[in-house]
């Protein structure tokens, strides 16, 4: 830190300071006499351009620079889990202890609490030859999750000493390892890492496994992979941030990152009041005992914005090191980029479309292509799921971030502004939204769950897609002038739709297991083909639709899967009854005439 600089100028969050020969790019800097938190981000001769995380107002020409030696980086131990950050790291729990509701500028606290005492638990010995991302041992951080300690990237050789099984703090070595060169390097419980550098790993895995979200319309139409990226890409209140909440709590990720990334206020509040209250389903305990929240909202420094998705994808990587599957919430990738257009624009780049910065789509992709399945260093499998909340401008899907952010995601949960104010939830129209994984998990589909789920899957697209086309001409001359067979088309979809697609963020229908939407799906498709044989043999539509069994199809999602008497099995036997009883009075009629 003996380095330092001067200010020459001023500009919003960036700031020129000269006589930064000695300083490098990327690293951090304290900016100031109020020593404001801020990152070289390009170096022109002894003159720096610096980003600063902080508000500016105040600082003058002339007032010092002074470097930290390190990239933006954050620190990553034991602590981490149940915790809520800025967006360049600092925990606003601490910071709300230390300094109250008004912060002040150029505050620094730990971002992991170092005197905190955990029980740790060894799992290598003296004499073990140990590289980079070997399990060192393990702390049960919370009742939820067991953080697994790894030997940093980087250190290899002989463990000399371990710490036996006991108390430790975040300060505390926890092992000595001695390299090829005779060096003794000692391996802290608290690590640090550059949060624009991805952490390393063995091997990258093809995505075969989905992510379970017990969301039926993506589980059973637009199904991610473990290690897979979407986007959810919605105008204002169309349910991003709540469709975000529910894959939080429902996915089958082991530890989750949720990154409010410029939203509102408003919203950023309403999920840290909710996050912390929030029920853990498979173990009745609070979500937050495998969450972590980065708050960053739009009234904070637009420049912070900017590094928050970094800090949570940091992070990300971290616990997928561990073997873990981690789901990472980045609610909105638009504010984001909307920081790189002020900051470009501050720094006087020639923009592109719409004023976005020339390497909109270089960013986008450098943050998508962290996640993946990967065999770690230490050889378990481990999964960073990255699901993106887009909020284009009057729901327009062709603006410069959707578009981009379409090149490098696999898969795209289109939300309709339509159905949203229809109350139909999740809003994720059927038409717009595609998967391009779903081929590639349909044979854990197939042994999981059913060996047509493919097939019921294409069918069920097929006919939303034929009933567009049907609707349209409703629209036009009404359907009473429709042939029963295209009639019946519509019927079926709008049972698909009300009965299986549409699902209510709270009850029991929150989450529905993937068999269980199979079930419902396959019944509909099966009334569909039924129905269709007797529209074929003359019967009036208006004889089958009325009836009883066929009306308990929308309410079929209410009902539990596994219950004989009641469920998807007893009511298609009462479906399969009654139209055989209508196909059979519908022929004697016709014989008597």
């Amino acid at each position: 830190m003996d380095s330092q600089g001067s200010i020459i100028r001023v500009n919003g969050p960036v700031v020129r300071a000269r006589g930064m020969r000695a300083f490098g790019m990327r690293e951090m800097v304290r900016v100031g006499h109020l020593a404001l938190w801020g990152e070289i981000i390009r170096m022109e001769g002894t003159e720096a351009l610096i980003q600063v995380y902080e508000d500016t107002q105040g600082l003058r020409l002339g007032e010092p620079v002074t470097g930290t030696g390190e990239p933006l980086s954050v620190s990553l131990g034991p602590g981490l889990i149940g915790q809520i950050y800025d967006g360049i790291g600092r925990p606003l729990g601490a910071l709300l202890e230390k300094e109250g509701p008004l912060l002040s500028r150029g505050i620094q606290v730990p971002m992991i609490d170092p005197g905190r005492a955990w029980e740790f638990r060894p799992a290598a010995g003296i004499g073990d030859l140990v590289v980079g991302g070997v399990l060192l041992g393990t702390v049960q951080e919370t009742p939820l999750f067991e953080h697994r300690i790894l030997v940093p990237y980087g250190v290899e050789g002989e463990i000399t000493e371990i710490r036996p099984a006991g108390t430790i703090t975040g300060t505390d070595i926890l092992a000595s390892v001695r390299d090829a060169r005779g060096r003794t390097v000692g391996i802290p419980a608290i690590q640090r890492w550059p949060v624009r550098s991805a952490r390393p790993y063995r091997e990258r895995l093809l995505p075969t496994d989905p992510l379970v979200t017990g969301q039926r319309v993506i589980d059973g139409l637009f199904p991610i992979a473990k290690g897979g990226t979407a986007a959810i890409p919605g105008g204002f209140g169309t349910g991003k941030t709540v469709t975000q909440h529910q894959l939080a709590k429902w996915s089958e990720a082991q530890v989750v990152v949720y990154i409010g990334c410029g939203e509102r206020g408003n919203e950023m509040t309403q999920v840290l009041e909710e996050f912390p209250v929030l029920e853990d389903p498979r173990s009745g305990r609070p979500l937050m005992e495998r969450t972590i929240l980065i708050a960053n909202t739009s009234n904070m420094p637009v420049a912070a914005r900017e590094a928050s998705i970094y800090t949570g994808i940091t992070i990300a990587e971290y616990f997928r090191d561990m073997g873990y599957d981690v789901a990472l919430m980045a609610d909105s990738t638009s504010r984001w980029a909307e920081a790189l257009r002020e900051i470009s624009g501050r720094l006087e780049e020639i923009p592109a479309e719409e004023g976005f910065p020339a390497y909109l789509p270089t960013r986008l992709a450098e943050f998508y292509e962290r996640a993946g399945r990967i065999v770690t260093l230490g050889g378990n499998e481990g999964s960073i799921t990255i699901i993106g909340a887009v909020s284009p401008p009057g729901g327009d899907f062709t603006e410069p971030v959707t578009r981009n952010t379409k090149r490098y995601i696999r898969c795209f949960w289109a939300l309709d502004r339509n159905l949203a104010n229809a109350r139909h939830f999740p809003a994720i129209g059927w038409l717009e939204s595609y998967s391009e994984y779903a081929r590639e998990v349909e044979d854990w589909f197939g042994a999981h769950v059913d060996s047509r789920w493919g097939e019921t899957r294409d069918r069920a697209r097929a006919l939303l897609a034929e009933d567009e086309k049907i609707q349209q001409v409703i629209r036009l001359v009404g359907e009473d002038v429709l042939p029963d067979e295209q009639r019946l088309i519509a019927f079926t979809a709008f049972l698909v739709k009300n009965g299986y697609l549409q699902q209510g963020a709270f009850g029991e229908d929150s989450f529905s297991p993937p068999a269980k939407g199979f079930a419902i799906l396959e019944l509909m498709l099966h009334f569909h083909d039924k129905a269709g044989e007797l529209v074929r043999r003359g019967v009036p539509l208006s004889l089958i639709r009325d009836g009883k069994p066929v009306l308990a199809l929308t309410h079929l999602r209410e009902l539990p899967a596994d219950d004989p008497r009641s469920g998807p099995a007893a009511l298609r036997r009462d479906l399969d009854a009654f139209l055989e009883k209508v196909g059979t009075e519908r022929a004697a009629t016709k014989g008597r005439v």
